[in-house]
């Protein structure tokens, strides 16, 4: 049952299959079999185990409240939660119960959904690997799979293997991992310059960021404003499409959502692609791109060409700014928005009392860690009087040119872009802190963060293994609120390449003798 699609499970729950408190229950267990991971900051066992009991009492009146009464969820801890702790991985939050919930989580659970706690992440979101949070790194559940240990094995000539595990990527990497081992069916994350799509493929699951506006972001802890985005990750298209249907729409405490009402996001089962205009964004040939993601790229455009759809090379001639043009914005808003951590307002407050200045300063070095005081650091420098003109505002400029260098392609015959979501399958632990943070977010988001800067949908779909047995995706982007034709392109791409789930028995194989997998047959549908 922990292996089957959300769709699936919620079909298992109507006919009486399995109930609510029993799927909780196999989650549950999960998660702390999977303990090692650290995908989870916070697990919320009474508060999941209470809801999948109100649940099951709908479900014997015949009340569901739909597709997602009683499916196990996860959200990323910068969205605040009721009653449950809500730290965004840093010392400035620990301790913080917010007395609200995010629309979206609220969404979720007015629709019967089950929260089995918040995930971890990189400090306050700003990082690309899901290893610099003060709760720890996030493993990549990928590292303990039987075929990636098999080819670790045969490189490490006699060293422990496990010594150098395999990062998820970030700053979602709890919710993802949550995901890929089995510990929910839907997670949420928040994305700002790919921060869901990032994650997604090293980990083998399904990455969505909405259009801006679509979703609300009101009770999403802001890292960049005009970028966030809720971003959602699932094991198959399909249940992507089916939790957006549940979040989208106008909320009246954020007002960047979109006024008009939204249809249901139901996908066809078949979809015909063959006047389907599929655009290759040339400049996204990164000398940097791996091989291997390089030739499943062309694989997947030689597909889309062999079904009869067009496809051609297009030009984004300002994506090569991107990068620096993201930092500036990014660090502005970082820069804004962490302000209000001051020890008086919000967040930890220091023991020093010499003067107010003193106190500030105690504050902030005891509550951020270095990297989002770099940015904090970066942004004010960006925002001087003396330096707004030449930073602040021409990056905004920038990002307009990036913005309409998107309208003119998908005013032309593209109804797609297909392009890789990151250089290459995911890096052991070791490799990736040799470099520093904003290094490796810039690396890791180059082909990413222009979405975000334009407002539009994207989607990270796994497409295959490497050679090392480790997922690779690739992303598809959208015309702005063309959410359903995305998503309508991505399953039938999806159905095509036919990505190898993990199997659960293979997940943690031989890791660890204190986690002892649960086989297949001892979680299947009831009979």
């Amino acid at each position: 049952m922990l292996g089957r699609t959300l769709r699936e499970v919620s079909t298992a729950l109507k006919q009486g299959h399995i109930t609510p408190t029993e799927l909780c229950q196999k989650c549950l267990s999960l998660i702390k079999k999977t303990k090692f991971l650290n995908a989870y900051i916070t697990v919320s066992e009474e508060v999941a185990l209470k809801q999948a009991e109100e649940s099951e009492k709908r479900y014997k009146k015949g009340h569901s409240l739909g597709d997602l009464d009683g499916i196990p969820v996860a959200v990323k801890d910068n969205f605040s939660t009721s009653s449950i702790e809500t730290t965004c991985a840093s010392n400035m939050l620990k301790g913080y119960v917010p007395p609200y919930n995010a629309t979206v989580v609220q969404k979720l659970l007015d629709k019967g959904a089950v929260l089995m706690g918040k995930t971890n992440l990189d400090e306050f979101a700003m990082g690309s690997g899901s290893t610099n949070g003060v709760f720890g790194p996030v493993k990549n559940p990928w590292s303990y799979s039987k075929q990636h240990r098999e080819k670790r094995k045969q490189k490490a000539h006699g060293e422990n293997e496990d010594s150098n595990w395999l990062i998820t990527g970030g700053s979602s990497g709890g919710s993802v991992a949550a995901a890929a081992a089995f510990t929910c069916f839907a997670a949420l994350g928040s994305d700002t310059g790919g921060l869901t799509r990032n994650p997604a493929p090293h980990c083998g699951v399904v990455g969505f960021k909405p259009s801006y506006g679509l979703v609300s972001h009101h009770g999403l802890i802001p890292l960049v404003n005009s970028m966030d985005v809720p971003g959602i990750l699932t094991r198959c298209v399909d249940d992507a499409a089916i939790v957006l249907g549940m979040l989208a729409g106008h909320d009246p405490k954020d007002s960047t959502t979109i006024q008009d009402p939204v249809k249901p996001f139901t996908l066809p089962t078949s979809a015909d692609v063959n006047k389907l205009c599929t655009g290759i964004p040339k400049e996204y040939l990164a000398p940097e791109l791996s091989s291997e993601v390089r030739s499943f790229w062309s694989k997947a455009a030689n597909l889309f060409e062999s079904e009869g759809a067009k496809v051609i090379e297009v030009s984004l001639p300002h994506a090569s700014y991107s990068v620096v043009c993201y930092h500036a914005l990014c660090t502005s808003e970082v820069a804004s928005n962490m302000a209000r951590f001051d020890g008086l307002e919000y967040g930890h407050r220091c023991d020093i009392n010499v003067s107010t200045e003193a106190m500030y300063a105690a504050t902030r070095w005891e509550g951020f860690n270095d990297v989002v005081r770099g940015r904090i650091l970066s942004g004010n420098f960006f925002l001087l009087k003396e330096n707004y003109e030449n930073y602040f505002i021409k990056a905004q400029k920038v990002r307009q040119l990036i913005a309409n260098d998107f309208v003119n392609v998908f005013n032309s015959e593209v109804d797609v872009l297909l392009t890789p979501t990151t250089l290459s399958e995911a890096v052991p632990y070791l490799e990736f802190i040799k470099e520093d943070n904003r290094t490796r977010s810039a690396q890791d988001d180059i082909f990413t963060q222009a979405v975000n800067m334009a407002g539009l949908p994207a989607v990270s779909v796994p497409v295959a293994l490497s050679n090392q047995g480790l997922p690779i995706g690739l992303q598809f982007i959208g015309r702005a609120f063309c959410d359903q034709l995305l998503l309508t392109i991505a399953k039938w791409f999806e159905k095509q390449v036919q990505f190898p789930v993990i199997q659960l028995q293979e997940l943690m194989d031989d890791c660890s003798s204190d986690f002892e997998i649960e086989k297949l047959s001892s979680v299947s549908l009831k009979q």
